[in-house]
């Protein structure tokens, strides 16, 4: 991995030329809790987009993975995020990219598609829906979970779920709190309908923590809903339909 300075915050991130070099850039994002190997490594997202003939590029968020961590909430606004990726663009000369992201790099992804509509020649929001807008994310016990003494402890099924994925990622449990408390920045329903950009709602329909993808696209100017058939928000990630469903969607943006 490489790593670059993000207005004196250390991001990790790796930047992967297709088998012939160069290629239109496509730009990852992960979920809370997750790291840009998870994410999209191991689920195949990055051979896949790789073999379609795009330069893949994916950092670990901070807090996350290999970037530094942080424990003040305040550190991990919505929007002090997406200057994170807006920043290892211009550190990797990237005018324009595709960008893609998944759960909370979703939330990330539409706050860099509203501010800087320029540097996106699309945005995928994978795994958020009409959260977007009407939710703040995944519930605040989430911090708590993060904080508990133990997974055993924990009885609520989401924490639980949660607390065994940070742990099995060998997560930073103290940063990944403070980001849970950071990064609960809504956009309105007139901010959504200023996101210029042509976006792609992909969510799975077994997922109850997005919110409808397709009440989500509805308000775009540019948006499309992308039905996951039988997915919930883990397993949609990785899934056949994803992939091809943002294959055809980027296909059309060049």
């Amino acid at each position: 991995m490489q790593t670059f300075s993000s207005a004196g915050v250390r991001i990790a991130f790796v930047d992967l030329p297709n088998n012939e070099g160069g290629g239109d850039p496509v730009v990852l994002v992960h979920g809370f809790a997750s790291t840009h190997a998870i994410n999209w490594l191991n689920t195949s997202w990055a051979t896949t987009l790789g073999r379609a003939g795009y330069r893949v590029v994916a950092l670990d968020n901070r807090g996350h993975g290999a970037s530094e961590k942080l424990y003040d909430p305040a550190a991990y606004g919505s929007q002090i995020m997406a200057e994170d990726v807006r920043r290892l663009m211009d550190h990797l000369d990237i005018g324009q990219a595709h960008v893609i992201g998944y759960s909370m790099g979703a939330r990330i992804t539409a706050h860099l598609a509203l501010a800087s509509p320029e540097r996106l020649r699309s945005a995928v929001l994978g795994g958020l829906g009409i959260h977007l807008v009407e939710g703040v994310g995944l519930p605040l016990g989430i911090a708590d979970a993060m904080e508990a003494a133990s997974l055993a402890e924990l009885t609520d099924p989401m924490q639980r779920m949660f607390r065994a994925f940070a742990e099995q990622t060998r997560s930073d449990l103290k940063a990944l709190a403070a980001c849970i408390r950071g990064s609960r920045q809504t956009l309105s329903r007139e901010d959504v309908g200023r996101i210029s950009v042509p976006t792609l709602v992909a969510v799975g329909t077994a997922d109850t923590v997005a919110g409808s993808g397709p009440q989500l696209a509805a308000l775009l100017p540019h948006g499309r809903s992308l039905d996951i058939p039988g997915r919930d928000h883990n397993l949609a990630v990785g899934d056949k339909v994803h992939k091809a469903g943002v294959l055809e969607f980027l296909a059309e943006q060049s």
